[in-house]
């Protein structure tokens, strides 16, 4: 039977500090390291808690643990792991409130969409836990027999980004351990505070050495995918820096995972409630400001009502609460970190360089943490770097469209195909249109709308592999074929 969210007579709460001790999880003990290093709020840009740095000699005791704890727990039923995996999502759930504040903390989003990311990750861990994987027999007569099995690959190392700290390392602990895998959790070094809390909570529903954390500079990542004891990489991140995980990787034949950069198409036809639409488009296209591999990045609208969509969303647009996220109806918080915060503010330096037209927006006020205000480019070149580039922030390009096959041709000129939505009452269109969309997924009315039971992965440069849905788990594990010769036995 799995742990119960409360363990030897303490509270979670009570055991776990979510404003100190953020430390290294190896062989299911923390592990001090001589050097740390540290966040900052970026609301305020004031220092959070100090945090480890690994070595090399860390990372390699985390292996030779996680390869020991391996040989166990692979033998393990799946049903018992699927208990562990449920008794651990209802441990988060109970400490939910201070996963919301750490998270925001670190982070810079506001409260509520932290507190939806903390239930999303519980969501997601519940979710994943209820696919099965059963041996599948492809073959069965008279002579053969052939089974098709899926079997754990060993010691993962998950990449978790920035933007989605909290939702993306639950989206890689509980696919990895619910297939009889051993994990290291690598947090992004901009956002390590609540990667490092769940590991630690990990520890009271999962042997010694199953869920293991490591906390680095920018040495940490390429010793991970380099390293000749980890057997997958599942990384999420830039497409920049998925290639060079892709090219460490291939050094030693790792299984990976890439789910990476996105510049989603919105293609919204005449026949939209233009009001309501417009307030959808808005929320995709800026929640959590902008930083969301999935977020709506280019938006298309017919030019039959170009001007009355482009005034709605700005008045969508002004109406949002600019702020530290920790403050009670702020809508958007900062981005997150300083190498993000200059890049987008180049794509506001291009607007005066490049003689775009600003609907809404376009200036970034000084202010004490990285914060840019959500703005709207009026109808830039289609070959404008707003239009070809993902600026991960909150600036986005308003573009009209005429002809059908000529907007399903531009939302298809991209490098990139993670996403793309489609808004109109004419589901039968929408759905035509739909299946032209060189993406991943592609969404009717709505955008950025991801189950755990549904496969979630990109096309072209947005990335390699998939997660979630029973594909997902089938990403962990490698396949293996059962050949019976049935007449050798008679």
């Amino acid at each position: 039977m799995a742990p119960s969210a409360e363990t030897n007579g303490h509270s979670l709460s009570s055991s776990l500090s979510f404003t100190d001790n953020f430390v290294h999880i190896i062989n299911g003990k923390s592990s001090p390291t001589k050097e740390s290093r540290h966040g900052v709020n970026p609301a305020n840009l004031k220092p959070k808690a100090p945090v480890p740095v690994a070595t090399k000699d860390d990372l390699d005791r985390a292996t030779a643990a996680g390869k020991k704890a391996f040989r166990s727990w692979s033998k393990v039923p799946y049903e018992e792991r699927k208990a562990a995996v449920l008794a651990f999502a209802d441990a988060v759930e109970k400490l939910q409130t201070e996963f919301r504040d750490l998270l925001t903390s670190e982070q810079g989003k506001p409260l509520p969409q932290a507190a939806g990311e903390v239930t999303t990750a519980v969501s997601w861990m519940r979710g994943m836990a209820s696919i099965s994987l059963p041996e599948d027999v492809v073959e069965d007569n008279e002579r053969h027999k052939v089974i098709t099995r899926y079997t754990p690959i060993g010691v993962v190392a998950a990449i978790v980004p920035w933007n989605f700290p909290m939702l993306l390392a639950a989206a890689k602990i509980a696919p990895a351990v619910l297939t009889g895998n051993v994990i290291i959790v690598k947090p992004s070094p901009f956002t390590p505070y609540c990667g490092l809390k769940v590991v630690e909570l990990a520890q009271q529903f999962f042997p010694a050495g199953v869920v293991q954390s490591l906390s680095g500079d920018d040495n940490l990542g390429p010793w991970l995918t380099s390293h000749p004891g980890i057997d997958k990489i599942s990384f999420t991140g830039s497409t920049a820096t998925g290639k060079l995980v892709l090219q460490s990787a291939s050094k030693t034949l790792k299984r990976v995972t890439l789910e990476l950069g996105g510049n989603d198409p919105a293609i919204v036809f005449p026949d939209v409630d233009i009001d309501a639409v417009a307030e959808k488009v808005a929320l995709f296209a800026f929640i959590n400001s902008g930083q969301v591999c999935l977020n709506v990045k280019r938006i298309y609208v017919h030019e039959s009502i170009y001007e009355q969509f482009r005034d709605s969303l700005v008045k969508h647009v002004k109406s949002y609460a600019l702020g530290d996220g920790s403050q009670e109806g702020i809508s958007h918080g900062p981005v997150q970190n300083s190498m993000q915060y200059e890049r987008v503010k180049t794509f506001f330096d291009d607007i005066e360089r490049q003689g775009w037209k600003v609907a809404v927006g376009g200036k970034i006020e000084p202010s004490s943490g990285y914060f840019i205000t959500p703005t709207v480019i009026d109808r830039p070149a289609e070959d404008s770097r707003i239009v070809v580039e993902e600026p991960f922030g909150p600036i986005v390009p308003l573009l009209s469209w005429k002809d059908e096959d000529d907007v399903i041709a531009r939302a298809n000129n991209s490098a990139m195909g993670l996403g793309a939505s489609v808004w109109t009452k004419d589901l039968d269109k929408a759905a035509s249109v739909a299946k032209q969309i060189e993406a991943g997924s592609v969404w009717i009315n709505t955008h950025f709308d991801l189950t755990p039971m549904a496969t979630f992965g990109g096309h072209k440069e947005s990335g390699i592999g998939s997660e979630l849905g029973a594909s997902g788990l089938k990403a962990f594990c490698n396949v293996q074929s059962l050949h019976f010769d049935k007449g050798v036995a008679n």
